[in-house]
């Protein structure tokens, strides 16, 4: 089985070469940038299966990198995990809407980032979900390109909007839970249940009404297609 590459994108020195050390130790392969604009081009050219990004650099900040890793077709569906030292609940409310998978604040806990890694890579690698492309309505929602087809044309949705539109359409006529959404898009990540609904109205901004439904005092519907 291959191993895992881990792209480590920070200005500290000190600090890539202690998560380099530990990463290796677990059994991954590191490929590593101290600027956004190296990380990039590493990312583009080596496809890492996931992307550890500090947020404070020079030049082009973490979310910077972010927004353009989401606007290239091969990497908008890789998992990134922000490490930072602003600790501010915007801050992280911030990267997680903009598609970051998770948020540790330095100083860094090895053993709470090592966690980390797993939980996400084991996401992104669940083993239940058989369906790769689900078509409904007039919607194709293509898991391995993450694109979604509307009527034919393409859409762009961010990382966490598309894995909640994926699962919301996977289990449609079921009603979910904000909790159930949280643990199964979200994680471990501590997110208040208004990140939900956040996603859930940009979703329809792009998507239209008429395929999430809200049940009150409960979660979201995705509608049968005879609703």
């Amino acid at each position: 089985m291959s191993k895992t590459l881990i792209l480590v994108v920070d200005d500290e020195h000190d600090i890539l070469e202690l998560v380099e050390y530990n990463l290796i130790k677990q059994g991954h392969d590191v490929i590593m940038a101290d600027n956004g604009a190296d990380g990039i081009l590493l990312a583009e050219k080596h496809k890492p299966n996931l992307i550890l990004l500090d947020i404070m650099m020079p030049k082009m900040d973490g979310h910077q990198v972010l927004s353009h890793l989401k606007s290239h077709a091969s990497l908008k569906g890789t998992p990134v995990i922000f490490l930072t030292a602003k600790s501010d609940e915007e801050t992280e409310v911030k990267g997680l809407d903009q598609g970051a998978d998770d948020y540790l604040t330095k100083p860094i806990s090895i053993s709470k980032l090592m966690s980390r890694i797993k939980a996400v890579l084991r996401r992104v690698r669940k083993p239940g979900e058989i369906q790769s492309v689900i078509n409904v309505h007039d919607l194709q929602i293509d898991r391995e390109k993450y694109v979604v087809l509307k009527g034919g044309k393409e859409l762009h949705l961010p990382r966490k909007e598309f894995e909640l539109l994926f699962y919301l359409a996977g289990n449609k006529g079921k009603v979910l839970s904000r909790e159930t959404l949280l643990n199964n898009i979200w994680g471990n990540v501590y997110v208040v249940d208004r990140t939900v609904d956040v996603h859930v109205r940009k979703i329809r901004e792009k998507l239209g009404n008429s395929y999430i439904e809200t049940v009150k005092g409960i979660g979201y519907r995705f509608k049968n297609e005879s609703s």
